[in-house]
Protein backbone atom coordinates (compact mmCIF):
# COMPACT_ATOMS: atom_id res chain seq x y z
CA UNK A 1 0.00 0.00 0.00
CA UNK A 2 1.12 3.42 -0.87
CA UNK A 3 2.26 5.48 1.48
CA UNK A 4 0.99 9.02 2.08
CA UNK A 5 2.49 11.94 0.95
CA UNK A 6 3.98 14.09 3.63
CA UNK A 7 6.00 17.66 3.40
CA UNK A 8 9.12 17.97 4.44
CA UNK A 9 11.36 17.75 7.55
CA UNK A 10 12.98 20.64 6.77
CA UNK A 11 10.12 23.02 6.70
CA UNK A 12 10.12 24.42 9.76
CA UNK A 13 13.60 25.71 8.87
CA UNK A 14 12.24 27.28 5.58
CA UNK A 15 9.28 28.50 7.56
CA UNK A 16 11.46 30.37 10.39
CA UNK A 17 13.70 31.53 7.33
CA UNK A 18 10.51 33.25 5.42
CA UNK A 19 9.24 34.49 8.80
CA UNK A 20 12.44 36.32 9.98
CA UNK A 21 12.44 37.71 6.02
CA UNK A 22 9.14 38.76 6.20
CA UNK A 23 9.86 40.43 9.93
CA UNK A 24 13.09 42.42 8.44
CA UNK A 25 11.42 43.46 4.90
CA UNK A 26 8.30 44.96 7.44
CA UNK A 27 10.89 46.41 10.03
CA UNK A 28 12.64 47.86 7.24
CA UNK A 29 10.03 49.50 5.60
CA UNK A 30 8.41 50.61 8.44
CA UNK A 31 11.68 52.62 9.01
CA UNK A 32 11.83 53.96 5.16
CA UNK A 33 8.15 55.54 5.13
CA UNK A 34 9.04 56.97 8.85
CA UNK A 35 6.52 54.97 10.49
CA UNK A 36 8.80 53.79 13.11
CA UNK A 37 12.09 55.29 14.20
CA UNK A 38 14.61 52.68 15.15
CA UNK A 39 17.65 55.48 16.27
CA UNK A 40 17.71 53.89 19.45
CA UNK A 41 17.68 50.18 18.27
CA UNK A 42 19.48 49.72 14.74
CA UNK A 43 20.73 46.53 15.86
CA UNK A 44 17.31 44.81 15.93
CA UNK A 45 16.94 45.33 11.99
CA UNK A 46 20.61 44.11 12.28
CA UNK A 47 19.79 40.80 14.56
CA UNK A 48 17.17 40.28 12.11
CA UNK A 49 18.82 39.99 9.22
CA UNK A 50 21.44 37.65 11.00
CA UNK A 51 18.39 35.33 11.91
CA UNK A 52 17.38 35.66 8.19
CA UNK A 53 20.46 34.53 7.07
CA UNK A 54 21.49 32.26 9.55
CA UNK A 55 17.77 30.37 8.81
CA UNK A 56 18.36 30.58 5.26
CA UNK A 57 21.98 28.71 5.40
CA UNK A 58 20.37 25.94 7.74
CA UNK A 59 17.55 25.46 5.56
CA UNK A 60 19.54 25.06 2.56
CA UNK A 61 21.60 22.56 4.27
CA UNK A 62 19.51 20.37 6.26
CA UNK A 63 17.40 20.20 2.80
CA UNK A 64 20.01 18.98 0.79
CA UNK A 65 21.88 16.80 2.79
CA UNK A 66 19.91 15.80 5.93
CA UNK A 67 16.07 16.16 5.39
CA UNK A 68 13.11 13.85 3.94
CA UNK A 69 11.60 12.77 1.87
CA UNK A 70 14.50 13.11 -0.05
CA UNK A 71 13.58 14.51 -3.62
CA UNK A 72 11.13 17.56 -2.05
CA UNK A 73 13.61 18.50 0.24
CA UNK A 74 16.56 18.65 -1.92
CA UNK A 75 14.05 20.68 -4.51
CA UNK A 76 13.06 23.24 -1.89
CA UNK A 77 16.58 23.57 -0.54
CA UNK A 78 17.62 24.15 -4.24
CA UNK A 79 15.12 26.42 -5.21
CA UNK A 80 16.24 28.72 -1.71
CA UNK A 81 19.46 28.74 -2.38
CA UNK A 82 19.75 31.64 -4.81
CA UNK A 83 18.57 34.05 -2.04
CA UNK A 84 22.47 33.77 -0.94
CA UNK A 85 23.54 36.09 -3.53
CA UNK A 86 21.19 39.04 -2.41
CA UNK A 87 21.68 38.56 0.97
CA UNK A 88 25.07 38.45 1.09
CA UNK A 89 25.24 41.67 -1.36
CA UNK A 90 22.96 43.40 1.20
CA UNK A 91 25.69 44.58 3.81
CA UNK A 92 27.82 46.34 0.66
CA UNK A 93 25.17 48.27 -1.00
CA UNK A 94 24.83 51.43 1.72
CA UNK A 95 21.34 51.79 3.21
CA UNK A 96 20.09 55.20 1.26
CA UNK A 97 19.07 55.19 -2.28
CA UNK A 98 17.46 51.98 -4.27
CA UNK A 99 19.83 49.43 -4.06
CA UNK A 100 19.42 48.67 -0.48
CA UNK A 101 15.43 47.68 -1.18
CA UNK A 102 15.32 46.11 -4.56
CA UNK A 103 18.53 43.92 -3.27
CA UNK A 104 16.78 42.31 -0.38
CA UNK A 105 13.19 42.31 -2.49
CA UNK A 106 15.56 39.98 -5.06
CA UNK A 107 15.31 37.31 -2.49
CA UNK A 108 11.49 37.26 -1.99
CA UNK A 109 10.67 35.17 -4.68
CA UNK A 110 13.28 32.46 -4.00
CA UNK A 111 11.93 32.13 -0.41
CA UNK A 112 8.70 32.41 -1.30
CA UNK A 113 9.43 29.44 -3.42
CA UNK A 114 11.60 27.10 -0.98
CA UNK A 115 8.73 27.35 1.64
CA UNK A 116 5.76 26.64 -0.53
CA UNK A 117 7.87 23.48 -1.80
CA UNK A 118 8.80 22.81 1.51
CA UNK A 119 5.05 22.30 2.84
CA UNK A 120 3.70 20.97 -0.36
CA UNK A 121 3.54 17.41 -0.32
CA UNK A 122 5.75 14.92 -2.55
CA UNK A 123 3.79 13.86 -5.32
CA UNK A 124 5.64 10.82 -7.03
Amino acid sequence: MRQPPRRSDAAPLFVAAAAAYTANVALGTAVATRVVDTANFRWVHHAIYIATCATTAAAVVVGLFRSAPREASRRAALLLLPAAAPLAAIPYLGTHGRRHPLTALAAAPFLLAGLVCSLRADRK
